[in-house]
């Protein structure tokens, strides 16, 4: 049997910069999305005899920033070249973007991204970091998109072209294949999109806004390059496949070739489309109506300038100022959003940054994982895939849905300090929280509707506590034998309270209790 020595995985991250307010050579809107077809566009969109190309400055330095956070290079010169091959949804048959044969000539070069594992440090209990390399950053125009009917290529009578994406401003991550598992893949998907959200260059929440085309070899097998990849649960699921099809087939002492294979999401398999292309069949060649771009020192001073608080900045500062944990701290700046709602929750009420915390990372998350669902559901219930990778995009980031959930700062804050007041127990807290996601109300304001107050009268809880000893004579006599039974009397009386009693008095009450019997 052929032994598999080594597997390599290389990704390509396809960033849409939808902070811009026009494409990249031209002065079309950069929001696209939900307009009519093919109305987003102009004579430079589709490369009409005539017109030339205008270099959006502003997307020059959002690349820049997204270079120096991932530690890369920038040259001092820019030039752009045209990357030529004929599809239905390249207006010009041909892609302007960047390329590096002719000298280093991309936005960022040869840089290093630190990252965690998915495994653990031999025998030390410690997450082990690893390194991926980052081969080039460069800028590139996004095509057209292809509409099928019902949202299935293979199935479908006709494609349409959409163009309004056509010239929007894309920034591609290239790495190494440095990754040999599916799963740090997905871990290093994640850190990409928390930098590029703290550089606040895009929205990453938007459907199609960051891509992923992953490259898969195995020994010195060629390179299966795997697109149309949904989310980034896909593309850990897309990679472990295509490692096992070209396992099976090198047993079998089958050639894998090179080729394109797109991904499956609804049999889980990729399948071959295409056949991939060489780089000479691209025929790069300069751009010519795109001078060279001079940028010199002084441009990457001024973009470090630029450059706010990144993610592992800011989990150092969550751990050491906050003294929150390291896991609630990685998971607050997985995702920016969560991260800006805990320090403004923090800024309104300072006294419980922790509580705040928690608040957050298990409860509300849990609520906007539940609204993901049902969403998505929802969406493949009518069938929403009207062609295009973006519109199979599943939320499957904690956050992504959370500018849709009616809860703020303002919610979070004042839920722990209710609990910290001694006014409502946290029971009753996560009860209030599941209402008030979908319904935008105050806590207090629940409160006084539904009389949820904390019971702290020992009287009240007595009488609460004598009527589960007269019904529950059978665990009274077990909590007699066994302490650890009296537990289950404590939660009698909360079900009874509807979890309004205090549970530290209840409990030494229910102890008081059994001793006296």
């Amino acid at each position: 049997m052929l032994a598999i020595t080594a597997i390599k995985i290389g990704l390509e991250i396809h960033c849409q910069l939808t902070h811009l307010q026009s494409k990249l050579f031209c002065p079309c809107y950069s929001d696209y999305r939900g307009k009519t077809a093919n109305t987003n566009v102009c004579p430079i969109c589709y490369g009409l005899p005539g017109t030339l190309p205008l270099l959006n400055q502003r997307a020059i330095e959002s690349a820049g920033m997204i270079s120096l956070a991932l530690g890369c290079q920038i040259p001092q010169n820019l030039v752009f070249y045209r990357k030529n091959y004929f599809y239905p949804d390249l207006p010009k048959n041909f892609q302007l973007t960047q390329y590096n044969a002719y000298g280093i000539t991309s936005i960022g070069v040869d840089g290093k991204l630190y990252y965690y594992g998915d495994d653990i440090d031999g025998g030390t209990g410690n997450v082990r970091s690893k390194t991926a390399r980052i081969r080039r950053v460069q800028i590139e125009e996004d095509p057209g998109r292809l509409v099928y009917e019902n949202g299935n290529m293979d199935t479908s009578f006709y494609t349409l072209i959409d163009y309004n994406r056509a010239g929007i401003c894309l920034v591609e991550i290239v790495t190494e294949p440095d990754f040999t598992d599916p799963k740090d893949v997905r871990i290093f998907l994640n850190k990409i999109t928390s930098i590029i959200e703290h550089l606040e260059v895009c929205n990453t929440n938007l459907e199609g806004a960051v891509r992923c085309d992953v490259n898969v070899s195995i020994d010195s097998g060629k390179r299966v390059e795997i697109k149309n990849i949904g989310s980034f649960k896909e593309v850990e699921k897309a990679i472990t496949y295509e490692i096992a099809r070209q396992k099976t087939m090198s047993l079998h002492n089958i050639e894998v070739k090179s080729e394109t294979r797109h991904w499956d999401d609804a049999r889980k398999v990729t399948k071959q489309p295409r056949t991939k292309e060489e780089e000479q069949d691209y025929r790069y060649f300069p751009e010519p109506d795109i001078p060279t771009v001079i940028l010199g020192n002084e441009f990457v001073s001024l973009i470090k300038t630029k450059i706010p608080e990144l993610p592992d900045a800011r989990k150092t500062r969550f751990i050491t100022y906050y003294n929150l944990s390291e896991h609630v701290s990685q998971v607050l700046i997985d995702n920016k959003d969560l991260a800006d709602l805990f320090e403004s929750a923090v800024e309104i009420y300072s006294h419980s940054p922790k509580e705040i915390a928690n608040w957050i990372v298990t409860d509300l998350i849990g609520s906007i994982n539940d609204a993901n669902a049902k969403k998505h559901e929802l969406n493949e219930r009518r069938g929403n895939k009207e062609g295009g990778q973006e519109e199979k995009e599943e939320a499957d980031r904690s956050g992504s849905l959370l500018s849709e959930l009616k809860i703020g700062s303002k919610h979070i804050a004042e839920l722990a300090k209710l609990v910290d007041q001694n006014i409502i127990n946290r029971n009753t807290a996560k009860s209030i929280l599941s209402r008030i996601v979908n319904t935008g109300e105050m806590p207090s304001q629940v409160i006084e509707k539904t009389d949820t107050t904390k019971i702290n009268d020992k009287k009240v809880i007595s009488e609460a506590v004598e009527s589960i000893f007269n019904s529950e004579k059978s665990a009274v006599k077990d909590a007699k034998q066994n302490p650890n039974a009296a537990n289950f009397l404590l939660g009698k009386v909360m079900q009874l309270t509807k979890g309004r009693v205090d549970p530290g008095i209840t409990l030494n009450l229910i102890k008081a209790k059994l001793d006296m019997k």
